[in-house]
């Protein structure tokens, strides 16, 4: 990465530590010995260490996913066919297995597991957007908690896939993903159904929950 980001050097150093010591406190103190950057700073960028840097290499996996799929023409491309390959692209984006393994076992621990799941969120977050994502309602939720499932379970399938060019971990999305294109048609077709228009008036309490703007601080809004 550039040198112009301390963090990112700090990372590049850190990397070749975590197979055999995880996102740690050895790993840390290794990637500054080895990136030559002074104590202060380095503590400054991370104040919890390797757990800064564990979240600065999910993040750059996110970056290089967006990056591929700007890249590549997806336009004959179904929509869940998008979405699909927006997935594939983010593990594809991985260098090394073993730092998202470490990463996975440390953002299980409950100290760190709101942390974590909020990097799923984002990178699902991230997905939609660049599918140009407009739900303005309680669809915008329902769309980032289907996703984050699905990318959640691909990667511990991933983890373990053992497969020519991991084969079996993308017919495994292409499953999850397909599973999920069949619960929206039967939403759809739930709100067209007698049932689902005699419940218009109780689901319509739904009508108030609003995605999050960029000028909200909160997750989300509610409009009554």
């Amino acid at each position: 990465m550039s040198d112009a980001d301390p963090k990112q050097t700090l990372l590049d150093a850190a990397l070749a530590h975590v197979a055999f010591d995880g996102w740690s406190d050895a790993t840390f103190e290794a990637a500054i010995a080895d990136s030559g950057m002074d104590s202060a700073l380095a503590h400054a960028l991370c104040p919890r260490g390797a757990v800064d840097l564990a979240i600065a290499y999910h993040k750059r996996g996110d970056a290089a996913m967006i990056e591929r799929f700007e890249a590549e023409d997806v336009s004959e491309l179904r929509y869940s066919e998008k979405v699909a390959v927006l997935v594939r692209f983010r593990l594809e984006a991985v260098e090394d297995k073993e730092a998202v393994r470490r990463g996975t076992t440390l953002f299980s621990l409950p100290q760190y597991a709101a942390t974590g799941a909020q990097l799923v969120w984002e990178t699902c977050d991230a997905i939609w957007n660049a599918l140009g994502d407009t739900s303005d309602d309680v669809n915008w939720y329902t769309k980032r908690m289907t996703l984050s499932a699905v990318y959640s379970s691909t990667i511990l399938y991933w983890l373990g896939d053992e497969s020519d060019g991991h084969a079996e971990t993308w017919a495994f999305l292409d499953r999850r993903i397909e599973n999920v294109m069949q619960f929206e048609k039967a939403k759809a077709g739930f709100r067209k159904s007698r049932l689902g228009k005699l419940m218009q008036g109780p689901l319509s309490i739904l009508d108030g929950i609003k995605a999050p703007g960029a000028k909200r601080d909160m997750p989300g809004q509610w409009r009554g």
